[in-house]
């Protein structure tokens, strides 16, 4: 039998991939169009319902996963563990997630110009 994610309450919360399981029928349903009004709102309320029962369960193994800072002249990692006490609301993450993507974008653009200059 598949783990559940809270055991306090087993009909309510299926384990991950059940949930994800039941979240492709939900979609597939609606996809479908032939449901009527009141089972397209049931089914797209227990899709949510799925929905943010999976996004919990990887938030949770995100916080167990260890974040890699940067990598050291050897080649090393430098790793730090994610703090599970540490509840950081999206936009904050987000913002996070853009200042990598825009640290790791500024390094592409010297070295493409450092690149191009060499060139003649």
């Amino acid at each position: 039998m598949a783990k559940k994610n809270r055991p306090d309450d087993p009909d309510d919360c299926p384990s991950f991939e059940d949930a994800l399981n039941e979240l492709e029928q939900v979609v597939a349903k609606l996809e479908g169009g032939k449901l009527a009004l009141a089972e397209a709102l049931a089914a797209y309320e227990l899709g949510v319902k799925r929905l943010k029962q999976c996004f919990q369960v990887l938030e949770h193994a995100e916080r167990r996963i260890e974040l890699v800072q940067s990598v050291s002249d050897a080649g090393q990692a430098r790793t730090q563990p994610l703090d599970d006490a540490e509840q950081d609301d999206l936009a904050e993450k987000g913002a996070a997630r853009s200042r990598r993507r825009t640290a790791r974008a500024d390094v592409d653009a010297e070295n493409d110009a450092a690149d191009a200059s060499s060139l003649f």
